[in-house]
This record gives structure tokens, C-alpha cells and sequence, in this order.
């Protein structure tokens, strides 16, 4: 694949940031998806700056919300049921994100594949309680990790492979 064959197939799995493929282009070849992944990751862990991790985290949508978010985001907030929620727990996940975001001036990110509304719900009120902005910021980080690395796998496993990196 040349750079920008690449980008526009991999440019999304780290939400709104193709900045992580186009830099990890260069780190090929792959010798498969988790090796492409941990080569990802060691762009936003080593050579990302503060304020580019920072615009990572805050291009991810709050959870819950009728905010417009990438179609992988929206699948994947779908398959906890957090596109039905009743008027109730709409309500009080909108308070929670508002919260969140007002204690460590970020969206509040979990990967959410595998879990449940009550899950989340409960993720979201124990960062609150127990993490500071420091500490929130890296878990933040190691959550769009994992989403990343399940945004992957689905793509990478779904496709053909004649597609390889």
C-alpha cells in the first residue's frame, strides 16, 4: 500500500486523528494486526506530544449523546444500548458526561464493546470518584488504545487478504 492508500484505510481507527497511520507507515512492514496495532500505539504514546494526546482524547464523542461521531463510534455505542436509553438514563448520563468533563476538561472515553448500559454507568461514576487529571488522562489513552486495537481487528479480519501491510 503506498502512504496514502494506507491512511485511508487505517486514518479512522484512532478517531478523527490519521495522523497515527500516516506516522506509522512508516514502521512497516506489519507481520499482522497486533504488530500494526502496537506499532500504532507507540505513536500516541512516544511520539505524540501532550497537546496532540490531548486532541485525541477530545475527539472522542461523549457517550449516550445525539452528538454527531464517526460511524464506527456509533456502532459501537449501539452495541452497549447506548442509543436506547430512556428519558431517565438519558438524562443522567448527560449529567455524568457533564461532570466528567467538567473535572478533567475532557469527554469521558471507555471502550465499550462488551459491555452493558450499567457497565458504563458504572465505569463513568468510579473514574469520577477515584482518578485524577493525570491518572484520567493515561487511562483515557490506554481506552482508545483498546478501541483502536477492536477497530482493527474488525477491519483487518473482515477484509480480504489481499489487502496486506
Amino acid at each position: 500500500m503506498t502512504q496514502a492508500e494506507f491512511v485511508q484505510s487505517f486514518g479512522h481507527v484512532f478517531e478523527e486523528t490519521p495522523m497515527v497511520a500516516e506516522q506509522t507507515w512508516a514502521d512497516r512492514p506489519f507481520r499482522d494486526f497486533l504488530d500494526l496495532h502496537q506499532k500504532m500505539v507507540a505513536v500516541v504514546t512516544e511520539r505524540m506530544t501532550p497537546s496532540e494526546k490531548r486532541a485525541l482524547i477530545c475527539a472522542h464523542p461523549e457517550l449516550g449523546t445525539n452528538q454527531k461521531m464517526a460511524d464506527a463510534s456509533v456502532r459501537e455505542q449501539a452495541s452497549s444500548g447506548l442509543d436506547q436509553l430512556n428519558a431517565e438514563d438519558y438524562a443522567r448520563i448527560r449529567r455524568l458526561n457533564a461532570a466528567y468533563r467538567e473535572k478533567f476538561g475532557f469527554p469521558f472515553v471507555v471502550a465499550v464493546k462488551g459491555l452493558t448500559v450499567s457497565d458504563v454507568f458504572a465505569a463513568i461514576e468510579t473514574r469520577l470518584e477515584s482518578a485524577d487529571v493525570v491518572e484520567e488522562r493515561v487511562r483515557s489513552l490506554t481506552e482508545i488504545c483498546k478501541i483502536a486495537r477492536f477497530r482493527l481487528e474488525s477491519l483487518i479480519l473482515q477484509q480480504p487478504s489481499q489487502n496486506s501491510t
